[in-house]
């Protein structure tokens, strides 16, 4: 597929929502080293903890984060990728609210920084109001999903059956508690992929398309977009949609 760099420039993100299993991460990456944008993931989180002797379950757990752990993760992520903090400094966090609103932060960061990949963090949420941003859901059916989680992390069917359970319920849970939001919301999404059909280049081929669409509709004013955009109305008037008998209750017949 020839890519368009000069239309593609014209967008300044791409946020990666997935089901845990069904390749999302490795599909952003993959997406990242296509366009030369920077990864934004969960890997720079779990890096920074590691560092710091922290596990990656508390890292998970955004809002069980003391105010001491969190103000050196997030002052070591500032460390390691300081454009992304280029709206404001971060501010001091003595809740877990104030948590949530550094990682906002780190998003609105790369967002302003441009050109960058962002998994998770809730960005399908935090930047649904920017029309220079992609936002794309990756799934797939549960089992597709343990074989991959299987083959990647080493791990029985029973384990990698489990492990995808967590995930996925601690993802909801975070999306609902922060941002009144549930992932599988589609219109939280301009594009929603399936890997249980598509190979994980074929996602990437779909995206950058997605994306260079997108671009060229950026100048376009938002009461000229939709479904009706340039359609003419009917001939004629629609007929009246009526239900087979057989979905009719007795009394409205």
């Amino acid at each position: 597929m020839e890519q368009k760099p000069d239309i593609i420039s014209n967008m300044r993100a791409i946020t990666i929502s997935r089901e845990y299993g069904s390749g999302g991460g490795e599909i952003a990456r993959r997406l990242a080293q296509r366009l030369g944008w920077q990864l934004v993931d969960h890997e720079i989180v779990v890096r920074v903890a590691g560092e710091l002797g922290v596990s990656e379950e508390e890292v998970e757990a955004h809002d069980e984060y003391s105010e001491g752990v969190a103000a050196r993760i997030l002052s070591s992520l500032q460390a390691m990728q300081p454009a992304m903090f280029a709206i404001s400094p971060v501010p001091p966090m003595t809740t877990a609210e104030g948590y949530q609103e550094a990682l906002s932060r780190v998003v609105e960061g790369a967002l302003a920084t441009g050109h960058v990949v962002i998994v998770g963090r809730g960005g399908q949420v935090l930047l649904c109001q920017y029309r220079d941003v992609l936002h794309v859901r990756i799934v797939a059916p549960l089992e597709p999903r343990i074989v991959y989680v299987m083959r990647r992390e080493g791990i029985d069917r029973n384990e990698a059956h489990d492990r995808i359970q967590v995930k996925d319920q601690n993802r909801l849970r975070y999306l609902q508690n922060v941002h009144r939001q549930r992932p599988d919301n589609a219109h939280l999404y301009d594009l929603t992929l399936n890997t249980g059909i598509f190979s994980l280049d074929q996602v990437v081929d779909l995206i950058v398309l997605a994306l260079q669409e997108k671009a060229s509709r950026l100048t376009i004013p938002d009461e000229e977009l939709g479904p009706g955009a340039g359609l003419s109305r009917y001939a004629g008037q629609p007929g009246d949609f009526h239900p087979p008998e057989s979905v009719v209750k007795p009394s409205e017949r």
